[in-house]
């Protein structure tokens, strides 16, 4: 009968395992930051998750060439951009050439007449003229007379610079032989928009390294010379190649130092092999749980996941040394079950989480646990060899069970570190929690230096405040725009913000374009208004034909497109504000301060709805991303801590509530110290963190359950059996979250480093709670 019911169970377990695998073949893994985001997002949550799909900020790449001379350097920016100019990964390459600057130029004043905000009718009357000339004639005095000068012949009323004025203040790139160079002028620079968004990292790290390659190849490079990039896509692809890096050296260090502790103990690879069956079998379970509950696999999810499921492996050694032993499986099995539910249940409150990335979390580690224990029960004991010859371990054993004996006697030094750590934790309460989301960050301070300094040279400013909508299409998307202008224009001017950039400086709507059409005199009544204007000034009407040609050719010239600026340096300015999507447009107008570093942002909102421009969502990028951190953080904490009291009930209704407080207080008093030594070691807690306390509870329930219990075990033998499992289990488990917690990626050490310092307490204050039996009692 139990070979059949194994037979059976080794047939659903396989057909599980194959079901899995198909699922898997087929699951779409992402990496987008959107699915960390809140599955019902606020307005200004959702302009945020926009700009991290679609915004400039994610696309654009920032490049210096650094080495040889300065000729040198101006010859391979050149190449450079010959090389990338025409491929279709790049929706613009720059590097200030005379060519683009010419082409800029030529744009903004061949069309003048439909770009200028100044252009109205009443501009073109004799009285409008009359005023628009002798501005342009007071202003040769000024900083721009060489300009003024020389564009007054086909422009007296000063379009040019009425376009010129918009983009007063903004820091432009220095210049030597015809191209971009940083302030030293140690260092030629570039500026690239890549096609793809930013949320498609591969398509990105594949247009980057064609950037690598492309300078390595060109012909003639100087040996000394060298790249260097930086952008928001150059950090993410780097931060995502360091951790795949670091899990991959770290996953191949963890497993050969778990391997040869196993190895040491069971001294049979065949157990060993066995052993990992549970932790194959939860982790494709869990992969495919997650794939048929949401349609897709994060890869944080994943990576997270997979160190949950390393409580897994405690299941077969457990069961191995318990069983070596000749343990009797009841009691084991007992105490194995519940220590799975407190861990199901603990997770368990992680998918209530409003937080898509947290949900999967709890659904991958749930199923994956479960799978596990369900085949360490069903599955590992039909595929065990009757005789388990593991390594004589009484000696060690004896030693062991004295050193156990003894922790039960201080418990003192529990009640010790308990009130300690509340004291530090009550002392640093404001501090516990970090609120900054470059504490996850690996970029390295030579990274963000380089980012800095790129920028710097760019003349690039700090995109923090912007103000979104959407728009069913271009020319909806123009005029809303244009309405918002007039808006931020007014506040410009009261101060409350020191500027702005709007997508129809650049490119004004169809209807805005007629109108200033409309607002051109026909040739013979514009003759007639110029000499009217011109009276009493030291201008003849006949020094202004290029003025009235111009104004003839405006009339009827083709309204400007899109593709009109295609070239020009202002097509990057361009489509880092009216960013196309599949069904929609995405319009961002950044916003600068008026003084100092903040924008009161209540007033800018206030202005844009008295003019019925609700739609338009204004934000403080830094403010929105630390508020969806705290929030994040927060719910965390809440389920985390309805996950806690889950428990607690659990264990009062399976086992007493005297057994439930034997249990928990030492999870509490693990909890607690590791947070308390974080702390005092002055590491500010992140979400990773508390997803490692989560762990601990975790696995520090099942050490609690058998300490708990051990008095019911039987014989001083089967009680050291218990223990050496115990210990080994823990040392398997501090050891590879130990190593994780060495990294120099935050994502992994702070996830190693809480569950090696919370797992090995939890074992300490377990044993220090146990019941002290006969053995125990002084002679």
């Amino acid at each position: 009968m139990k070979i059949r019911l194994h037979k059976l169970a080794l047939g659903l377990w396989l057909a599980l395992m194959l079901g899995s695998v198909l699922v898997i073949s087929q699951t779409r893994f992402v990496a987008d930051l959107s699915a960390f985001m809140p599955k019902l997002p606020s307005a200004r949550q959702q302009m945020l998750i926009d700009q991290l799909r679609d915004g400039a900020i994610a696309r654009i790449v920032l490049v210096g060439i650094e080495g040889a001379d300065e000729a040198e350097r101006g010859r391979l920016s050149r190449l450079l951009v010959s090389k990338l100019a025409h491929n279709p990964r790049f929706t613009s390459v720059q590097n200030g050439d005379a060519q683009t600057q010419q082409r800029d130029q030529r744009y903004f004043f061949d069309n003048r007449y439909l770009l200028s905000p100044a252009v109205t009718p009443q501009r073109f009357t004799a009285p409008g003229l009359h005023e628009a000339i002798q501005g342009t004639l007071d202003a040769m005095s000024g900083d721009a007379g060489l300009i003024v000068k020389k564009i007054l012949p086909r422009d007296p009323t000063g379009e040019t610079l009425h376009i010129l004025d918009q983009f007063i203040g903004e820091s432009q790139p220095a210049s030597s032989d015809d191209i971009w160079v940083s302030r030293d002028g140690k260092r030629a620079v570039l500026l690239l928009q890549l096609s793809e968004s930013g949320l498609n990292t591969d398509a990105q790290a594949a247009a980057l390294e064609e950037v690598k390659q492309t300078f390595a190849s060109l012909p003639g490079r100087h040996a000394d010379s060298r790249l260097v990039m930086s952008g928001t896509s150059v950090i993410s692809v780097a931060s995502r190649n360091i951790i795949q890096s670091e899990v991959e050296r770290l996953a191949i260090m963890g497993s050969l130092l778990v391997v040869a502790l196993l190895l040491l103990v069971y001294r049979s690879l065949p157990l060993l092999l066995l052993g990992l069956i549970p932790v194959v079998s939860g982790a494709l379970v869990g992969i495919a749980s997650v794939s048929l509950g949401f349609g897709h696999v994060h890869g944080l999810t994943l990576g997270f996941g997979t160190t949950l499921i390393g409580e897994a492996v405690d299941y077969s050694i457990y069961l191995f040394i318990q069983r070596a032993g000749g343990k009797n499986p009841s009691h084991f099995w007992r105490t194995m079950r519940l220590g799975v539910l407190t861990s199901a249940t603990g997770f368990a409150a992680l998918m209530c989480s409003s937080f898509p990335g947290l949900s999967q979390l709890g659904l991958y580690s749930i199923s994956g646990l479960l799978t596990a224990a369900l085949v360490t029960r069903y599955i590992l004991p039909g595929l065990m060899p009757q005789q388990l010859n593991l390594r004589d371990l009484q000696r060690p054993g004896l030693l062991l069970q004295k050193i156990l004996d003894g922790l039960t006697r201080l418990r003192w030094l529990m009640a010790v570190a308990l009130l300690a750590a509340v004291a530090v934790l009550v002392l640093h309460q404001q501090d516990i929690w970090s609120r900054q989301l470059n504490a996850l960050s690996s970029t390295s301070a030579a990274q963000n230096k380089l980012d800095a300094e790129l920028r710097g040279d760019l003349g690039g400013n700090d995109m923090r405040y912007v103000a979104s909508f959407s728009a069913p299409d271009q020319q909806t998307a123009l005029q809303l725009a244009e309405r918002t202008r007039a808006v931020l224009q007014q506040l410009s001017r009261q101060n409350i913000i020191g500027g702005f950039h709007s997508p129809d400086e650049l490119l004004p709507s169809i209807a805005t374009q007629r109108a200033r059409q409309a607002s051109l005199p026909a040739p013979a009544e514009a003759e007639r208004r110029l000499r009217l204007a011109l009276q009493g000034m030291p201008l003849e009407a006949d020094q202004l034909s290029g003025f009235l040609a111009d104004l003839e050719r405006a009339r009827s010239q083709p309204l400007l497109q899109r593709q009109s600026l295609q070239g020009s340096a202002a097509s990057v300015l361009l489509d880092s504000m009216l960013i196309r999507r599949a069904d929609s447009y995405l319009v961002l107008l950044p916003l600068k301060p008026a003084s100092g570093e903040t924008i009161a942002l209540d007033k800018v909102r206030a202005a844009l709805a008295a003019q019925q421009l609700g739609q338009v969502t204004v934000i403080d990028l830094l403010e929105e991303t630390t508020a969806i951190f705290d929030s994040y953080t927060h719910e965390a904490l809440l389920f985390s801590s309805l996950g806690s009291l889950a428990i607690l009930l659990l264990l009062c209704v399976s086992c007493g509530w005297r057994q439930a407080v034997r249990v928990t207080i030492p999870l509490g008093c693990a909890v607690l110290c590791t947070v308390a030594i974080l702390d005092a070691c002055g590491i500010q807690l992140t979400i990773l963190h508390l997803v490692g306390l989560l762990l601990v509870v975790a696995i520090g329930s099942n050490y609690a359950l058998f300490f708990a219990n051990k008095q019911q075990l039987g014989s001083d033998a089967e009680q050291r059996q218990v223990e050496i499992s115990l210990v080994v289990a823990n040392l398997a488990t501090v050891t590879s979250f130990g190593l994780l917690g060495s990294s120099s990626v935050p994502v992994l050490s702070f996830i190693g480093s809480t569950v090696a310092i919370g797992a090995l307490l939890a074992l300490v204050f377990a044993a220090m709670m146990a019941r002290i039996g006969p053995r125990a009692l002084p002679r």
